[in-house]
C-alpha cells in the first residue's frame, strides 16, 4: 500500500505533462463569424483541399493516373485501405477497387468500384475524420437486421447507427459530464452558447446533463480549436477537408480546425453552397455523438453521417441517432419517443427547411492534411 501511495503524485505529474503537451501545441484564435455574409471574400478559397479528385472521374482498375496516390492516402486514413498497404503509385489496383466499392456501399452509392461522378462528388465533401472502417471492419453499416424495432419509436426502421470497436462508453451510472474550453482560444459567450445548445440536443434524449467548468484539464470533455499539426497525430488541413475530430469515451477530447470559417447563427438561407462556411453547431452536435460513443451512420439524415456540405445546417437528431445513443445509455424519462424534433427552448430554428411544428428534420477525424500536401 505504501508503494502504491508513493507513486500517485509522479503519475499525476506525468499525465499532466502529457496532456499539457498534447493540448498546447498550436492553439489558435479561430475564425468565427456571426453570419455567412460577414465572411470576407479573401477567406473564401477558390478550391477545396480534395477538389483535384474530380480529375479522376472515370478511373477504374487497370488504369494509371497521377492523382491516385493522394486518393489512396484518403482511403487509407479513413480505413478503406489497410494500414499495411504501401503501393502509393499511379496504378489503380484491385485493392483500390475494393476500397472504392466499400466506400460506395457505406454511402449508399452505386457499387461499381469505379470513380464515377457521384462517388467523387461525395468524396470531396467536407467531413469528420473518424475512420469509417476500423481494423478491416466497417463501423457504418452495422449489420443490424432490417425492421429493427426500438421501444422508443412508434415505427419499425432499418438501423445504421454504429459504435466504436468494443463499444466504449461512459461508466454505468454516469449522468453528468463536465466540459471546458481551452483557455488560449479565448472563446466568446456567443461561441460557447453554440456548444451549450449542441449538448442539449443529446441531453434531451438521454439522462446526461452537461455542465461547463472553468477547469480545462479536469473536465470530462475538453474542447479546443487548433491549426495544422497539434500533437495528437491528426493534423488539420486548413479550410474545408476535415473539420473536426473527437475521441471515444473516456478520452473526451474534441478538436476543431481553427482555420475554418465557423458561422455562429446557422442561417444559410439563400447562401451559395460553394461558399466555404461551416455551421458550428452542426459540427458540434456530430462530434458530441463521438464523445458519447457513437460511430458513423449510413443514414444521410442522421447527425452521425460523416459528411456535411458547405453552407449547410444540420442539428436535429434523427431517429437513427436516438436509437443508437439510447442503446448505449437508455432514454431520458421525459423523452416520449414520438419522433418530434427536439429544439432547445428559446432557439430559433434556421435549418433552411420549413418547420411543421416540430417534425423531425434531417444529419466531421483522422486528418490527411500534411500527408496530402505537405
Amino acid at each position: 500500500m505504501k508503494l502504491a501511495f508513493c507513486t500517485v503524485a509522479p503519475v499525476k505529474l506525468v499525465l499532466f505533462l502529457v496532456i499539457s503537451i498534447n493540448f498546447n501545441n498550436s492553439p489558435v484564435s479561430a475564425n468565427f463569424f456571426p453570419n455567412i455574409t460577414s465572411i470576407p471574400h479573401s477567406l473564401i478559397p477558390n478550391t477545396t483541399i480534395w477538389e483535384s479528385f474530380h480529375n479522376l472521374t472515370g478511373c477504374h482498375k487497370g488504369v494509371k493516373s497521377q492523382g491516385l496516390p493522394k486518393l489512396k492516402k484518403y482511403f487509407q486514413f479513413f480505413g478503406y485501405l489497410n494500414n499495411s498497404y504501401t503501393n502509393f503509385s499511379d496504378d489503380f489496383d484491385e485493392y483500390l477497387e475494393s476500397a472504392v466499392k466499400s466506400y460506395q456501399l457505406n454511402f449508399n452509392l452505386n457499387v461499381t468500384g469505379q470513380l464515377d461522378a457521384p462517388t467523387l462528388n461525395h468524396i470531396v465533401l467536407p467531413r469528420c475524420g473518424n475512420a469509417d472502417i476500423v481494423n478491416g471492419t466497417s463501423i457504418m453499416r452495422s449489420g443490424k437486421s432490417p425492421n429493427t424495432y426500438s421501444a422508443n419509436s412508434t415505427i419499425h426502421t432499418v438501423a445504421h447507427y454504429s459504435f466504436f470497436p468494443d463499444r466504449p462508453r461512459w461508466p454505468p451510472g454516469t449522468t453528468q459530464l463536465t466540459y471546458a474550453f481551452l483557455p488560449e482560444n479565448q472563446l466568446s459567450d456567443a461561441v460557447k452558447g453554440v456548444f451549450s445548445r449542441a449538448f442539449e440536443r443529446w441531453s434531451e434524449v438521454t439522462a446526461f446533463t452537461f455542465v461547463e467548468t472553468a477547469s480545462f484539464y479536469d473536465a470530462d470533455l475538453k474542447i479546443a480549436f487548433f491549426g495544422g499539426d497539434h500533437g495528437d497525430g491528426e493534423p488539420f488541413d486548413g479550410v474545408m477537408g476535415t473539420l473536426a475530430h473527437a475521441f471515444a469515451p473516456p478520452a473526451g477530447r474534441f478538436h476543431l480546425d481553427g482555420d475554418e470559417n465557423w458561422v455562429i447563427d446557422g442561417n444559410f438561407l439563400g447562401a451559395a453552397a460553394s461558399v466555404a462556411a461551416v455551421d458550428l453547431e452542426s459540427v458540434a452536435v456530430h462530434e458530441i455523438g463521438h464523445l458519447l460513443g457513437l460511430g458513423h451512420s449510413s443514414v444521410e439524415e442522421a447527425i452521425m453521417y460523416p459528411t456535411i456540405s458547405s453552407s449547410t445546417r444540420k442539428v436535429e437528431l434523427a431517429n437513427d441517432d436516438i436509437m443508437g445513443i439510447q442503446e448505449l445509455y437508455g432514454s431520458n424519462q421525459n423523452y416520449n419517443g414520438s419522433g418530434q424534433t427536439l429544439t432547445p427552448i428559446g432557439e430559433r430554428d434556421t435549418s433552411g427547411a420549413p418547420r411543421l411544428d416540430n417534425l423531425w428534420g434531417s444529419g466531421i477525424v483522422l486528418v490527411l492534411g500534411l500527408l496530402f500536401f505537405g
